[in-house]
């Protein structure tokens, strides 16, 4: 009998197997991390909600100040619902974050995620510049180095690398600040122009915050990428059979050099991409960006521990997902990885 209507039949005549939903490792891969988020955000929610409640202060007692009575707090605590046990707290939150409803700030009484929405929106711009600039200067100057290593070019690749390492992202800022903003006047100090007023102003804005976020980076990728550039080169067998092919210097350092130390790299750029939206708190506070880091900083003075906690989430899940987004590209540099078979 011959296959089924509804059967593809292979060269040989047998029934081939249709592709499943999940049947691609990539797939796999993606359901797989999908799963793991879950406790992990979970877990990040609960130590966070747990530090604040151990936290001494009381935030009715904030908000109405020190003239404030007895009576007034509590009654302020009941309205808030801050009177409730720490655990019913919780639950009440996580029942509303599961739905999309972050809860109300304690300070402004409006809805956290309406005001997330447009502070993501900036702190993704900053974070996505600073990333674009750092890879972007770092991989052709590591290239360039360890093209010719002990000479001018590299040695000064290096000797910048070393620098910028030992300077903190504040102080860069501050410096910046002096420099192109005080000193020559060709970028702002502060303050942050809206995309929708025009890309040029909006990178005008946000050149220097995001470079003060991306020198560090740019510092330690060409740091890092010319180290293993460097040990492919003078240390791998497929580097000496590339050449005795008489494959050019450059292509065997782009085409085979340089995609295998691709990996590396991609793992740095993830594990570092927490470093990043963490300088954001303190450099969109020296900028005054009205970014998620600034928004942050600002209910932690005011201890408005319901938009402490959402942000803390966000960032959890933004960490999340870059790990996931490193191991894609993981399967995309190279499709022998099987992540479906491990």
């Amino acid at each position: 009998m011959g296959p089924g209507l509804d059967e593809p039949v292979t060269a040989i005549g047998a029934p081939r197997r249709l592709p499943g939903p999940l049947t691609s490792p990539a797939l796999r891969l993606v359901a797989r991390r999908l799963l793991t988020a879950v406790p992990i955000v979970l877990g990040v929610s609960v130590l966070t909600f747990a530090v604040l409640s151990l936290i001494p202060g009381d935030t009715a007692q904030l908000l109405l100040g020190p003239e404030a009575t007895p009576e007034q707090i509590a009654a302020l605590n009941q309205q808030m619902g801050l009177d409730r046990p720490a655990v019913v707290r919780y639950l009440d939150w996580l029942g509303g974050a599961v739905t999309g409803d972050l809860g109300n700030s304690l300070v402004s009484g409006q809805p956290v995620t309406d005001e997330l929405g447009s502070r993501l929106a900036v702190s993704g711009e900053l974070v996505g510049l600073a990333f674009v600039l750092s890879l972007g200067l770092a991989i052709p100057v590591a290239l360039i180095a360890a093209r010719r290593p002990n000479r001018l070019t590299d040695r000064v690749s290096m000797l910048v690398s070393i620098t910028g390492l030992s300077l903190a992202n504040y102080v860069l800022a501050l410096l910046l600040v002096l420099v192109f903003a005080v000193q020559l006047a060709v970028f702002p100090a502060i303050g942050f122009v809206p995309l929708e007023q025009g890309l040029g102003a909006n990178l005008h804005s946000l050149f220097l915050p995001a470079l003060a976020i991306a020198f560090p980076l740019f510092c330690f990728y060409t740091r890092f990428l010319r180290g293993d550039l460097v040990d492919q080169l003078h240390g791998e067998d497929y580097i000496t059979t590339a050449r005795a092919k008489g494959i050019g210097p450059w292509q065997v350092l782009l085409r085979h050099a340089f995609r295998n130390s691709a990996f590396g790299l991609i793992t740095v750029v993830g594990l570092n991409l927490g470093t990043m939206i963490g300088a954001t708190v303190i450099i969109e506070q020296i900028f005054a960006l009205p970014g998620i880091g600034q928004m942050l900083l600002s209910a932690i003075n005011s201890r408005d521990f319901v938009v402490v906690q959402a942000c803390v989430v966000v960032f959890a899940v933004v960490a999340v997902a870059a790990n996931l987004l490193t191991d894609l590209l993981y399967a995309v540099l190279d499709p022998r990885i099987r992540y479906g078979d491990g």
